[in-house]
């Protein structure tokens, strides 16, 4: 009996010193987008890099990106997401997918890298500009991701109406890149980081053509949209022949005004002390003096409050 009891007793301090332990630390989720694309295992590494330098844990999961991932940090079903910053920016005008219902409860933590509109397809295609897609079956996003919007405006851009003109198909990264390999759709607009894997995967299997955007329509885009930028995919990249021009956003970190102060300034630190520990090749354009880039909405003031330690606001 005696035995008996050492042993419950042993077995119940045991769990206590476990509960203790887990409950040292904050659970939060973060919402990256899918696994095709760059958020996905990116955010794996961001999610670990703040677990291992704060008290706080956080869990990545996968999304449908940008919209989607606004509209949980608005309804409390995450803590922090990936987002593009011209979805954010539609998101606090209540336009576009926000149309009507302005966000206000979510607010910035900092932008990261730029992500290329990249309009995949193949070689045996024929496309070679964005005119060529009328009539075609292209993909133009997973529902609730800032690619649909992406690709809405840059077929505005050239005369093309996204509902009328093309077969429009709603699919995620792996999805487009799959239905071309299959031949159920001609292209897709992929708006990520480059390189993005989806694209790496088509590109080991089929010869590739990232559509090109003329000067003149990439000053357009710039002129109307200020958060896009002119960007290039350099030659070489998913073997291309030679560099692409297209345009960019960029991609950020939102996170739910519910958050503390101190915790959301020991993850903005967390995250920009530590970039030389990202191994994601978009590590290397994270850097704390490119963090304020693109951000149209508020910050939060606990990444406020580590930006104006670092003397980047007064």
């Amino acid at each position: 009996m005696k035995k008996k009891y050492i042993l419950s007793f042993a077995i119940l301090l045991v769990l206590s010193l476990a509960l203790a332990a887990c409950g040292g630390s904050k659970q939060l989720t973060m919402l990256t987008g899918g696994t095709g694309g760059t958020y996905y295992p990116l955010g794996g590494e961001i999610s670990n890099i703040i677990s291992d330098q704060t008290d706080t844990t956080v869990t990545p999961s996968t999304s449908n990106a940008s919209a989607e991932n606004i509209e949980a940090l608005a309804e409390g079903e995450a803590d922090i997401a990936f987002t593009q910053t011209d979805v954010m920016s539609n998101a606090a005008d209540g336009i576009n997918a926000f149309e009507g219902k302005a966000i206000d409860n979510v607010l910035a933590i900092g932008s990261l890298y730029p992500e290329t509109i990249q309009i995949v397809t193949t070689k045996d295609s024929g496309i070679t500009s964005v005119e060529d897609l009328k009539g075609k079956a292209v993909s133009v996003g997973a529902p609730g991701s800032g690619t649909y919007v992406n690709a809405e405006q840059i077929l505005a851009a050239h005369g093309l109406d996204i509902e009328t003109d093309i077969k429009a198909q709603k699919l995620d990264f792996d999805e487009s890149t799959g239905g071309i390999q299959d031949g159920n759709i001609d292209a897709a607009f992929i708006t990520a980081g480059t390189p993005t894997g989806s694209v790496e995967g088509l590109s080991a299997t089929n010869e590739i053509t990232i559509v090109p955007i003329a000067q003149d329509k990439i000053d357009e885009l710039v002129k109307q949209f200020p958060y896009y930028a002119a960007d290039t995919i350099p030659k070489g990249t998913y073997g291309l022949e030679s560099d692409v021009t297209t345009v960019a956003v960029l991609a950020m970190l939102a996170v739910t005004d519910s958050l503390s102060e101190d915790d959301v300034y020991e993850i903005t630190k967390a995250i920009y002390e530590n970039t030389s520990k990202i191994t994601h090749a978009k590590g290397k354009l994270i850097s704390l003096d490119t963090a304020l880039n693109g951000i149209g909405i508020d910050l939060h003031p606990g990444a406020e409050k580590y930006y104006k330690e670092k003397g980047l606001l007064d």
